[in-house]
């Protein structure tokens, strides 16, 4: 029978739950239905058509991530901190990350950390377009290497460290090199230190 009693956050996260378990191609209305153990009427009552619901599902993620607070003394610390906490809250909805891209609400899902780097960048002294170049550079810095670490799991013969150096590496030129780049990569550690050398390199320019 089905139910009779269900809320719109009922319908929601039962539908994160179904994207988080098998992808966005799960998400049907019927499928949904079934989970919930209700009519199809009912989640379109509740939630509209299947594209209301994608845009739902990203509008409760903005929601989640919240405000995003910057920690430390300079602007160069506190924009890092915007990025690496970014960074985390991606980490955290991986399979929502598909759903972004599939509705186009990318810009959306980053409102909350660009309010916090218009800020520091304003603090660091860049105005108009230098500003927005930094704003967007870390942006899309962070999206670029979650995307990156995102492939890099679904391939875990290379996450695991077996990859080898390019034919260009020459163990005899530069063993040291050779042996880093077949070491395991250390996502965090790479990420901080591409990010701190960008804010470094972008901020330079409020000063030139």
């Amino acid at each position: 029978m089905p139910r009779t009693a269900l809320t719109r956050e009922e319908v929601l996260e039962a539908a994160d739950d179904l994207v988080r378990q098998h992808g966005p191609d799960a998400l049907t209305m019927r499928g949904l239905a079934a989970r919930l153990g209700t009519a199809v009427t009912s989640i379109y009552w509740h939630v509209g058509n299947r594209e209301s619901l994608l845009d739902a599902l990203v509008e409760r993620t903005v929601e989640e991530m919240g405000t995003i607070q910057p920690t430390g003394r300079t602007p160069a610390t506190r924009i890092v901190s915007v990025a690496r906490r970014l960074r985390g809250e991606l980490h955290a909805r991986p399979h929502l990350i598909a759903v972004v891209h599939e509705r186009g609400l990318t810009e959306r899902v980053f409102l909350p950390a660009q309010r916090a780097l218009v800020r520091e960048v304003h603090s660091a002294g860049l105005r108009g377009a230098r500003a927005a170049e930094a704003v967007r550079a870390v942006q899309f810095q962070v999206a670029g290497f979650v995307l990156v670490e995102c492939a890099r799991e679904l391939a875990p013969a290379q996450a695991t460290g077996r990859e080898r150096p390019g034919r260009t590496v020459s163990a005899r030129k530069d063993p040291a090199l050779a042996r880093a780049l077949a070491r395991p990569v250390d996502p965090e550690r790479l990420f901080t230190a591409s990010v701190r050398a960008l804010v470094k390199s972008l901020l330079a320019q409020g000063n030139s």
